[in-house]
C-alpha cells in the first residue's frame, strides 16, 4: 500500500515532504473490510494494519478523515500531492473519489488517469513521469538555509 502511505503520510507530516506521490494507491484501503467480496487475506490485512472499525488507530490513519479535518493554514503546508491510476484499474474509482474529496477540501493536487492495468508495465511506464515530476519539484524548492554567527574575536 505505497500510495495510500505516501498520501497519509504527506497529509500527517507537511513538514518532513515537499512532495507524495501515489500510483494506482489502494486510496479506499481502511475500508476495504466493508466491501462485500473481499478476499479473506485482505481482510485480515486491512484489520492488521488499521485496527477493528471503530478504533481510534483507524480514524487516525484514514487519509479521507485527515482531509476533512485540516485547517486551512495547515493545507497551505501539505507537500505536492501527485496521484494516477489507470483506467483499466480497479482502483480508479477510490483514486477518483480521493481526488474529488482533495477538490472539494481545496487543496492542490495533481490527478492523472492513463490507459493501463494494475500491474508492472503501467508502473514501468509511470515511475518515468513521477521521477520528472518529483525532480520538478524539488529543484524548486527553496534551499534549507543555515545562520552562521560570526566567531568572536578574543584580541
Amino acid at each position: 500500500m505505497g500510495g495510500y502511505g505516501a498520501m497519509k503520510f504527506g497529509l500527517k507530516f507537511p513538514d518532513k515532504f515537499v512532495f507524495a506521490a501515489s500510483m494506482s494507491g489502494a486510496l479506499q484501503a481502511p475500508e476495504l473490510d466493508q466491501i462485500p467480496q473481499v478476499p479473506a487475506f485482505i481482510l485480515t490485512s486491512v484489520k492488521r494494519a488499521f485496527g477493528p472499525v471503530d478504533s481510534p488507530v483507524r480514524a487516525n490513519n484514514d487519509i479521507y478523515k485527515l482531509v476533512g479535518s485540516l485547517l486551512d493554514d495547515r493545507k497551505k503546508q501539505l507537500p505536492y500531492l501527485y496521484l494516477d491510476c489507470g483506467t483499466e484499474d480497479d482502483l480508479v474509482q477510490s483514486n477518483r473519489n480521493f481526488s474529488g474529496m482533495l477538490i472539494s477540501a481545496k487543496i492542490p493536487h495533481e490527478f492523472r488517469e492513463l490507459p493501463g492495468t494494475h500491474s508492472w508495465p503501467y508502473w514501468d511506464q509511470q515511475v518515468q513521469e513521477v521521477l520528472r515530476i518529483a525532480t520538478r519539484i524539488f529543484n524548486h524548492t527553496p534551499p534549507v538555509t543555515t545562520t552562521v554567527s560570526p566567531v568572536k574575536s578574543t584580541q
